[in-house]
């Protein structure tokens, strides 16, 4: 006999049917507890109601088709068993008006098979009964349907984070109550979420992972398995990555809100398919072997031109807790704050408009061709240089650094480089950097002094600015300009030392 299926639609806990006052029904026999659920309610007077069932249905009957002996031979034990084989879910037999009572051998049988047994008063027709059922399972697929749009919208809040993919692993461990892992085309995990099981399940569900990884026509995009108090789920995503879930229990909705986190990290992941990923990886080789900027274009789509950009997450530059006020004495934010997510970055890059991405330190240096406007982006801070041929984009890369440097002083979502002439075009570029050496020579050997004083001449004087661009404490960037002072021999009050020191600074 085929195993019986249940519908997949919320079901009603039996329970909630047993509590309404105005149906008087009573469990006689069976099992009981929150985890008996019914999928639906069916009338029939069938002596074998197999080949109606469904599965997941509380079976109501009068028992009509009993017939006047069967107290003392099998009859009841054949009859429950047909409706446990075809997944019934529990039975309700009605008094009134063949049976005064509910005969004692359908009692034992129901015991006998682990099959609720309801009894159904005079009272209460069975279409009372088929009702509420029907009422019950509309107000939990209602409740379902508000789960899973809940969960849509944020798992795609989640997507638009700075740091997209570890947000919407944290979104779907918490929407499905479980824990989320994402495994990279060689099978390794490269990100969770989530209260993490022992030891064997995350094997299990790594091995799960492996099963639906693409490696041919075949290849299941789904695959599940049930253990003792765990539920496992893998998925995959055409990228090559795949999704592992491991929760508790298995509800309807949870396959949706995990088919919705696929789609997303999909996009997140995915590598564009035109073989951007080839040419970036000739032109790297190429570059290493010697090769020059104008034979490297053409295998970057041809193009001569691009803005480089520099960015970093908002989250480095609001960890600072040092404005003004009663925040002065808070301890200020570590100085060195955490590189951006890979993932993240590759991101950004999708949203600007290019592959061409690479992560340093605490920022993202990316290259965005020249039909390509940078615009803000939610969540990060942009640093962005004049449009460069490709043999200059050193000077495009200082050029963007100082526009970053910039934005995050000012708290301003992008800043790009100024291009109108100004007073470095009047003074030949190796004067301007001989000057600039020997000036800020006392400073040399002190970087912090030499980023300290460039960020407070930027800020105009502000140490409350200066500190919070720097994430340091606003007394430790008054030490910094008193020493810098002290180093210079210079009156950092008088306008015409700044003016020259900065000069001396945008040449460094």
């Amino acid at each position: 006999m085929p195993d019986p299926t249940v519908p997949p639609t919320p079901p009603v806990p039996l329970a909630a049917l047993l509590a309404r006052e105005d149906l008087a029904l009573r469990q006689i026999a069976g099992p009981s507890g929150p985890s008996l659920v019914v999928h639906a309610a069916h009338t029939s007077e069938m002596a074998d109601p197999y080949p109606y069932l469904l599965g997941g249905e509380l079976l109501l009957t009068a028992g009509v088709h009993v017939p006047d002996a069967a107290g003392s031979g099998t009859y009841f034990d054949d009859y429950v068993s047909r409706i446990v084989a075809a997944g019934g879910a529990a039975l309700g037999f009605g008094l009134a008006p063949v049976h005064d009572t509910v005969p004692r051998a359908l009692i034992e049988a129901c015991d006998s098979h682990g099959l609720p047994l309801v009894e159904v008063p005079p009272q209460t027709p069975f279409t009372a009964v088929a009702r509420a059922v029907w009422q019950l399972l509309a107000q939990a697929r209602l409740a379902e349907l508000r789960r899973v749009t809940e969960a849509q919208q944020s798992l795609a809040a989640a997507a638009a984070r700075p740091d997209p993919v570890p947000s919407v692993l944290r979104q779907l461990a918490q929407r499905l109550g479980g824990w989320t892992a994402l495994y990279g085309p060689e099978g390794t995990e490269i990100a969770s979420a989530g209260r993490r099981p022992v030891a064997p399940l995350t094997a299990a569900l790594a091995e799960l992972a492996e099963v639906v990884r693409p490696s041919g026509p075949g290849t299941p995009t789904s695959a599940t398995h049930a253990t003792v108090g765990t539920h496992l789920a893998a998925y995959t995503l055409s990228t090559g990555f795949a999704l592992g879930v491991a929760t508790p229990t298995r509800e309807p909705g949870d396959h949706t809100i995990a088919s919705v986190a696929t789609v997303l990290l999909t996009l997140l992941t995915g590598e564009q398919q035109s073989g951007s990923g080839a040419a970036r990886t000739s032109a790297l080789v190429r570059l290493l072997l010697g090769g020059t900027a104008e034979e490297v274009a053409p295998l970057l789509g041809g193009r001569d031109s691009w803005f480089v950009i520099h960015a970093c997450p908002n989250g480095q530059r609001d960890r600072a807790n040092l404005l003004s006020g009663a925040r002065r004495t808070a301890r200020p934010a570590p100085a060195h704050p955490q590189p951006p997510d890979l993932l993240a970055a590759t991101a950004l890059g999708a949203a600007l408009g290019s592959p061409l991405i690479d992560p340093v330190g605490d920022i993202v240096q990316i290259l965005v061709p020249a039909d390509r406007t940078p615009q803000p982006q939610p969540g990060w801070t942009l640093g962005v240089s004049a449009l460069a041929p490709s043999h200059q984009l050193a000077l495009a890369d200082t050029q963007a650094a100082r526009a970053l440097a910039r934005a995050r002083a000012t708290r301003t979502p992008l800043v790009r480089h100024r291009t109108r002439p100004a007073l470095d075009d009047l003074v030949p570029e190796e004067e301007a950097q001989a000057h600039a050496r020997a000036l800020l020579a006392p400073l040399a050997e002190h970087p912090a002094l030499v980023d300290t004083l460039r960020t407070w001449l930027s800020l105009h004087g502000s140490w409350d600015r200066t500190a919070v661009a720097l994430s340091v404490h606003r007394n430790t960037v008054r030490q910094r300009i008193a020493r810098s002072a002290e180093l210079l021999g210079a009156e950092l009050d008088d306008p015409d030392v700044r003016m020259e020191l900065w000069f001396a600074l945008r040449q460094e």
